[in-house]
C-alpha cells in the first residue's frame, strides 16, 4: 500500500476523463475510492509475560517510532438494494527504526536496559467492513443505522542490537513480538447530505464495549466528509477519520493492553455508479 502515486495518477486519470456533470444523490449504487491518508498514530501497549509485568510501552516516546506517514488507501461501496448498502476499505502502515532506550523496559519477560539499542517495529493492517440500513431518506439526504468491524492485525517488535556498553548483540540474542488481530466492531449511524447540487456531506458515528475471542475492548469511531462531483461518474473527496481503541486480553501465559488512536486526514477520487 506504499504505491500512493501511482494510485493517485490512476485515479485521477479517471477523473479527468471528460463527461457531463449530474447532479449527485445522497447515495451510490457502487463506488470506489482511491487516495492518500494522512494518518496519526498515538499508540501505547504493554506485555505482560508468566514473570514480571511489562511496561506500558509509549511506541513514540520511548521507542522513536513516528507511525505518522502518508499512506495509500482504497474503498468499496455496493447498495444492491435501495436501503441496503455494503463497504470495505484498507490501509497499511509499516516502520522500523533503531533506537537508543532512554529508561529500563519490560516486555514478554525481557527486560532492556536503559543505554541499550534496540530495533523497534510497527506494522499495522486495516480491515474494515460496514453495512448500513438507509431506513430514513428524502430526495437531498439520507440517514440510518450502521453496524461496522475492524480488523487490525497488528506487530510490533522489539530487538535488542546493543548492549548498554555499545557492543553488538549476536544473532538469537534478545528479542520478541507482540502480536493478533484485534476485532474492533461499532454500532452507530450513517448520514448523507446533497447540500448542492455537486456537493455531498457524509457522517459515520460509532461506539461499542464489547468481548470478543478473549479480548475485551471499547471502541469509538467517527468520521466526517465532504464530496466535489464536477463529473457525472468522478469526483474528489476529503474527510477526516478518528478511531480509539482500549483493549485488554488474558491468555495462556501471556497478557496484553493496547491503547491506540488513529486519527487523520483523507484526500482521495470517487468514481461512483
Amino acid at each position: 500500500m506504499r504505491h500512493t502515486r501511482q494510485s493517485l495518477a490512476s485515479a485521477l486519470a479517471l477523473v479527468l476523463l471528460p463527461g457531463a456533470a449530474a447532479a449527485v444523490e445522497p447515495l451510490d449504487t457502487v463506488s470506489f475510492s482511491v487516495g492518500s491518508y494522512v494518518s496519526r498514530f498515538d499508540t501505547r501497549i504493554r506485555a505482560d509475560g508468566q514473570i514480571l509485568d511489562g511496561t506500558t510501552v509509549d511506541l513514540s516516546r520511548d521507542l522513536g517510532l513516528d507511525p505518522d506517514d502518508l499512506l495509500a488507501f482504497a474503498r468499496l461501496t455496493w447498495r444492491p438494494f435501495d436501503r441496503h448498502e455494503f463497504g470495505l476499505s484498507y490501509f497499511n502502515n509499516d516502520v522500523s527504526i533503531e533506537h537508543r532506550l532512554e529508561r529500563d523496559i519490560v516486555f514478554e519477560d525481557e527486560l532492556y536496559r536503559a543505554g541499550a539499542t534496540v530495533r523497534a517495529s510497527y506494522d499495522l493492517d486495516s480491515i474494515e467492513a460496514y453495512y448500513t440500513w438507509w431506513g430514513f431518506s428524502s430526495e437531498n439526504w439520507a440517514l440510518g443505522p450502521r453496524l461496522g468491524v475492524t480488523v487490525y492485525r497488528l506487530d510490533v517488535g522489539l530487538e535488542l542490537e546493543l548492549d548498554v556498553n555499545g557492543n553488538p548483540v549476536g544473532g538469537g540474542g534478545i528479542g520478541d513480538s507482540f502480536n493478533g488481530d484485534l476485532p474492533a466492531p461499532t454500532l452507530g449511524a450513517s448520514w448523507r447530505w446533497t447540500p448542492a447540487e455537486d456537493w455531498r456531506i457524509s457522517a459515520d458515528a460509532g461506539w461499542l464495549n464489547t468481548t470478543i475471542n478473549r479480548i475485551d475492548g471499547t471502541v469509538g469511531y467517527g468520521r466526517l466528509g465532504v464530496e466535489w462531483h464536477p463529473w457525472s461518474n468522478a469526483g474528489l473527496m476529503l474527510d477526516y477519520n478518528y478511531t480509539r481503541i482500549r483493549a485488554s486480553t488474558e491468555r495462556d501465559h501471556f497478557t496484553g493492553h493496547l491503547n491506540m488512536r488513529n486519527s487523520g486526514l483523507r484526500l482521495g477520487v470517487v468514481v461512483r455508479y
